[in-house]
């Protein structure tokens, strides 16, 4: 991927799919910003993405706070001159005690807005003036299959997934004029700390998986939902969003690109 050398930002990458991403980024030769609102999580990430070898930074960046938010920019910029390459990864799926509540309550709706979507136009709107300047970049997003499907496990998480992709469009017809490419990615199932904390919910409350460990009704979920009967990693996704973020991709703008092992085709 022809990644090199641009200055990649990437939040949520303590763990999971932002990782990936940040570690993935790294080895295709960009310069990456990882971020996170726990900066002591960021501690394995920073120890990959210096064994890669490049110029790396990490920070803690809290979305949902503008101060928190300008304060990273202007430090990126600063430091690394531009942004190239934004992935808006940072999400959360309900309030603090999600898992113990049988359906989402207002403090779930208010905080998953706040991250996934009030969160994601804030470093967005921060960052768009540099790469306006520069007349290129690239926005990916992270929605989910659940935006484009209705959920009971949590509707106000599928909700702001289907926000993220109503404003990849939005943002993509506006910004075309700068060269800058802005698309979405819907992950399927993946065996992340967000999927096993749904499966050992699952495990105490729903009869027919009561016995089940939460990994045994994640492989279960798997064969019963995915065509390829194999389960997607954070590694599938940050392939596909090192693709978006190459000069490959320059002609990719407003899509929601699915990752899921066929279990959603449009």
């Amino acid at each position: 991927m022809d990644v090199n050398g641009k200055v990649a930002l990437v939040t949520g990458a303590a763990r999971g799919i932002g990782k990936a991403i940040s570690i993935q980024l790294a080895k295709e030769g960009a310069q990456v910003i990882a971020t996170d609102i726990n900066e002591d999580d960021l501690g394995e990430t920073y120890d990959e993405l210096i064994g890669v070898g490049n110029k790396c930074l990490i920070l803690k960046l809290d979305v949902t706070n503008r101060d928190s938010v300008d304060s990273a920019v202007n430090k990126i910029i600063d430091e690394f001159s531009s942004i190239d390459v934004l992935v808006n990864n940072a999400g959360t799926i309900g309030a603090r005690g999600w898992e113990e509540r049988d359906v989402p309550d207002e403090s779930d709706w208010d905080a998953i807005y706040a991250v996934n979507l009030k969160g994601m136009v804030k470093i967005t709107e921060a960052v768009i003036p540099t790469m306006k300047s520069n007349r290129r970049g690239k926005i990916i997003n992270m929605s989910s299959i659940t935006g484009r499907l209705g959920t009971v496990t949590s509707p106000p998480y599928g909700v702001s997934k289907a926000g993220v992709i109503n404003l990849t469009q939005a943002w993509a017809l506006e910004l075309a004029e700068f060269s800058i490419n802005v698309n979405a990615i819907c992950p399927g199932i993946l065996w992340t700390p967000m999927w096993q904390r749904i499966a050992n919910r699952w495990s105490l409350d729903e009869e027919k998986w009561k016995g089940y460990t939460p990994r045994e009704i994640f492989d279960a979920t798997i064969k019963d939902r995915i065509p390829l009967q194999r389960e997607q990693t954070p590694e599938d996704i940050a392939y596909a969003v090192a693709f978006l973020a190459s000069d490959y991709a320059h002609n990719i703008t407003g899509q929601a690109i699915n990752v899921n092992g066929g279990s959603h085709m449009n």
